[in-house]
């Protein structure tokens, strides 16, 4: 192992130098890639309807393509899941990522094309092996082996003739993924795709506690559990005492910063290193490339063209866009990307802010919209509204205001969703109110149900009913009474449920 682990050492710094270009020539670098998007879509559907081949510049590209939201490009992307080829992207298209956060269905399907596949997933996990490797030299990562908790994939139902698939982005990679990197990973691909939550965290328990892990890689949320269970398993209260050669914990997906005193719990070792990555369904787009700060390098050649919308103008029906070239440091942005998968123009709901421009390095700062996604469940605002709604509907309840928030993992303790409600009209039972919106988040968004799957990781929500004028109260205090003021419905953050429960 310690042959591999310098050859393959050896292997990922090679990858250094094309990074540096493009780090060196950004400008050039995504300006060439929209040039070949456009060629290589042009007998696309969607790249006749928009007359690609009169594209010149991106000036044209943006006055003749409209911003899409998931919502616009649905139609599209239903007709792939049906089967249809050459809408989007002229390549073959059989899987889709699968996410929750639409506001038009349960879950939302992201098509995966082979160049996505291979120029942006795949390469985005050989540069995260890349860039740790060029800050910690004397890593022996490669020597034992990486733990990945992967999601679940399934046939496509809505296209049954074909090998159609979609599933969780992790589990389309790992059904993907190259023999080498099968090599380096461990639980078996069987155990890792499988899809109960329960069964697989205790199957991956069994199969990897005697397994040499050197590196993590996953959601913080579900590797805490896994971690606590593998030590309740061996009777350890470090998970140190079983994989002593553990040295990084690569993450990503969800805010790491109210898990890392959990992880410092049950991994003490002030030589334990943590390392962020930007992935989501639609694309690999940033990774951490400095051991002394988190900023996340902008991935430029990855087959994803970046354009940016000024945070405050995200809602609006034409947005004003500004290419990579124009932004400016610490002004909050909606990121919008092409890529080469056929999503054009799409808005993705992130946030960002800029922390350098040369080269240009990211923060995530979180979405367009109210949301909670502490556990990657993804409620949106619309989730909320459509449960609370529901809960008042059966109870007899009237609602003055509300927000909500995650209340995260402790150690022994397990995550979930605590509510802060001003009633006008109290339901006849808060239990029953709080199971009948427990019961409709699960039913319009998959995220959601699966994590609250036998209380896997999350457990019912918490629901305090608060006296009348308290949110009226808070804002006042708050300096935000008025009608452009309102209140946030939901956080990743706990400072608004706390201020209002404290007061």
């Amino acid at each position: 192992m310690q042959i591999l682990n310098s050859i393959l050492t050896w292997v990922m710094k090679k990858r250094i130098h094309q990074i540096e270009l493009f780090m060196k020539y950004p400008l050039d670098v995504q300006d060439e890639l929209l040039k070949k998007l456009i060629a290589t879509a042009r007998y696309t559907e969607f790249g006749q309807r928009y007359s690609f081949d009169d594209l010149i510049n991106y000036e044209d590209f943006r006055r003749r393509i409209p911003i899409h939201t998931y919502e616009q490009l649905f139609p599209y992307i239903d007709r792939q899941m049906r089967g249809e080829q050459n809408i989007l992207w002229p390549s073959e298209v059989r899987w889709f990522a699968k996410s929750s956060g639409t506001t038009n269905a349960r879950s939302k399907f992201i098509p995966v094309s082979p160049e996505a596949l291979e120029d942006c997933h795949f390469k985005g996990g050989k540069d995260l092996y890349s860039m740790y490797i060029t800050n910690y030299p004397d890593t022996q990562v490669f020597t034992g082996k990486g733990l990945g908790i992967g999601g679940s994939y399934q046939v496509n139902e809505y296209d049954p003739t074909s090998s159609s698939r979609y599933g969780d982005v992790s589990a389309v990679i790992m059904q993907n993924l190259p023999p080498w990197a099968e090599f380096i990973r461990t639980p078996s691909l069987e155990t890792a795709l499988m899809n109960n939550w329960e069964e697989k965290i205790e199957q991956i328990a069994r199969e990897t506690a005697d397994v040499n892990v050197t590196h993590i890689a996953g959601v913080p949320t579900w590797t805490v559990l896994l971690l606590q269970r593998i030590m309740e398993a061996k009777g350890k209260n470090s998970i140190l005492d079983i994989w002593p050669n553990l040295e990084v914990f690569f993450h990503g997906a969800v805010a790491f910063k109210p898990y890392r005193n959990l992880f410092k719990s049950i991994i003490p070792s002030d030589q334990m290193r943590y390392w962020e990555t930007y992935n989501a369904s639609e694309g690999f787009f940033g990774i951490q490339d400095q051991k002394d700060s988190e900023d996340l390098l902008l991935m430029l050649d990855y087959g994803v063209f970046y354009e940016f919308i000024a945070a405050e103008d995200a809602d609006k029906e034409y947005p004003e866009t500004v290419p990579l070239g124009e932004v400016e440091i610490g002004k909050n942005y909606a990121m919008v990307i092409t890529t080469n998968a056929g999503l054009w123009r799409y808005n993705i709901g992130d946030t960002v802010k800029f922390t350098s421009k040369s080269p240009y390095r990211i923060r995530i700062s979180g979405r367009t919209k109210h949301f909670i996604n502490a556990f990657g469940e993804e409620i949106i605002i619309e989730n909320a509204e459509t449960a609370i709604a529901h809960a008042c509907e059966l109870t007899g309840a009237v609602i003055d205001n509300f927000t909500a928030a995650p209340r995260y993992l402790e150690r022994n303790q397990r995550g979930g969703h605590e509510w802060v409600i001003e009633f006008k009209v109290t339901p006849n039972s808060l239990e029953q109110f709080t199971a009948i919106l427990d019961d409709t988040l699960r039913k319009v968004n998959s995220d959601y149900d699966a994590k609250r799957q036998h209380d896997v990781a999350l457990v019912a929500p918490t629901i305090h009913s608060v006296g009348q004028g308290t949110f009226y109260n808070w804002m006042k205090k708050r300096g935000k009474l008025g009608g452009q003021n309102k209140v946030p419905r939901l956080s990743n953050s706990r400072e608004y449920v706390e201020e209002i429960l404290a007061m």
